[in-house]
Parts: structure tokens; sequence; C-alpha cells
């Protein structure tokens, strides 16, 4: 019986909204502890108490993993469904890792990654993280398709302005360094003036690449991160939406549940129908020649 309201109280905690806001707040202050201890006078002076609310922060992700999990009551299966819960149990397990804790640098980053943590507590930041999850595969596609393009005209220009201008295309890396740097419109005109100067037909050059790397490239990523954001909405909206009632069974008709009755029996109950007539009609007739003989 205590167990039972241990895990409603649970239950009722992690439904609660004051329980999402605590959470948001603990990474909040994680993420100011972490931004006091990158100031070396801060550390001096508060060092202790910093130490301290770190501690406490990591205190209180565990409490709330805790219950998280008693929350699923007796189907704890039900918490490693959840990728989000996957996701904290991992983030906070790491600062208990053999190794880590030994490693200052690891050490930190494992604290950074508790900032993450503010993801699953707003649905927005979740569609968000989802939506760019889901275009992974087709961003992955499309940075092949510009690492081929990079190469193509990287070999291009380091064929017509690797002599004239060997700090920018004198090999294929710093070619490609250079277009890539001209793809996000770095520089853009003073690496356009400077090829124009040894080939002012090359113009057509770095035209047709801004207009392929720099316009089509982008737009086509924003086509699949908005398609994405799109799906992942639609997910997210199915996830959260209450399962409407089951609809109430229709009245159940005794003969049609039953069936019609065996062949047998519809036999027997013909016979009998017929024996009853005949003999009616043998009363009827009887009748009949008693009349005729009073007559």
């Amino acid at each position: 019986m205590l167990i039972r309201r241990i895990v409603a109280v649970c239950a009722q905690a992690v439904e609660a909204p004051w329980f999402h806001t605590v959470s948001a707040a603990v990474i909040v202050i994680n993420a100011v502890v972490l931004a006091f201890e990158t100031y070396q006078g801060a550390v001096a002076a508060f060092g202790p108490v910093l130490e301290f609310m770190d501690t406490a922060c990591l205190t209180f992700f565990v409490l709330e993993l805790l219950i998280r999990f008693v929350a699923c009551g007796t189907r704890p299966q039900d918490f490693f469904t959840n990728p989000w819960n996957i996701f904290d149990l991992i983030v906070v397990l790491l600062a208990f890792t053999p190794g880590i804790r030994e490693n200052a640098t690891l050490l930190r980053l494992a604290r950074l990654a508790r900032v993450l943590r503010v993801i699953r507590i707003f649905p927005t930041m979740r569609i968000l993280a989802r939506a760019v999850w889901r275009s992974l595969p087709g961003a992955a596609s499309l940075f092949v398709l510009g690492m081929i393009m990079l190469f193509l005209y990287g070999m291009l220009g380091w064929m017509l302005f690797g002599e004239a201008l060997p700090e920018q295309y004198g090999s294929i890396g710093r070619a490609v360094l250079t277009l890539f740097f001209l793809m996000v419109f770095d520089n853009l005109t003073d690496t356009v003036r400077a090829g124009m100067d040894v080939y002012p037909w090359t113009v057509l050059y770095f035209v047709s690449f801004v207009l392929l790397a720099g316009f089509l490239m982008v737009n086509i990523l924003l086509g699949v991160v908005l398609n994405s954001l799109d799906e992942a909405r639609t997910i997210e909206l199915a996830e959260n939406e209450e399962p409407a009632p089951p609809a109430p069974a229709p009245p159940v008709d005794p003969i049609a549940a039953t069936g019609p009755p065996p062949l047998a029996e519809r036999l027997a109950a013909l016979r009998v129908s017929i024996t009853e007539i005949e003999a009616e009609l043998a009363v009827a007739e009887a009748e009949r020649e008693l009349d005729r003989a009073d007559a």
C-alpha cells in the first residue's frame, strides 16, 4: 500500500507544472555556476560555494531521475522507452563515470552537457531538436553533394589561379578553403576581383559557384530542415494527444449473436408443427361428421 502511494505521488509530481519549472531553474543555476567558474577571481573568492552548488545541482538531477523512474510503477521498462529519459540518464551518469571525474576537461564537458537537459522541458525546443535529428539524413546527402562541388570547383580554381594566386589556390586544400569562405560570402568582393584581374572572363566561374553553393544549396538545406520541422511538430502533437475514449458497443441481438439453430433442430420443430396441424385437422373432420349425423 505504501509503495503504491509513493508511485502515485511520483507520477503526480512528474506531470505537475511546478516539477518542470523547478527542473528548468536548477539547470539554469547549473549553467550560471559553470559560467562563474570561467572567472579566476570568482573561483578564488567563491570556490567552495560554487563547488557546493554544483554538487547540489547534481544531487537534484539524480533525485529527478529517481522520481521519474519510480513514477513508472510496476513497468520500469517504460522509463527506457522515452529517449529523453535515456539522454538525461547518460548525462547524469557521466559525472560518476571513472576516468571522467579525474580529468578536469572531461568533467567540465560532462557538466556542460547537463545544460542540454533543458531541451526536454520545453515542447518547442523538443520539436526543434527532433527536427534537427530527422533532417540529418537529408543534410548528410547534401553535405556529400557540397563536398563534390567544392572539390570540382577547387580543382578548376587551382588550374586557373594556381600560379597567379598561390596563397588562395596554390593547392586543392587552399582552393577549397577559399571557395568555402566564398560560399558563406566572406571577403566575396576581394576574391572575385582578384580572380578577374587574372582572367576577366572568370566572373562566370565565381557567379556560377555562388549561385549553386551560396544560394541553391542553402535553400535546399532550408527546405530539408523545414520539412523535418513539420514532421517533428506532427509527431510531437501525436505523442501528446490524449487517446479518445472507446465508443460504446452496439446492442447485441441474441439471435444474431447465437446464429440460426442447427438444421436438425429446425427439422424437429417442423415435424412438431406438422403433427399439431394434423391433429387440428382430425378434430375438425370429426366435428363435421358429428354435424352431418345430427342432421
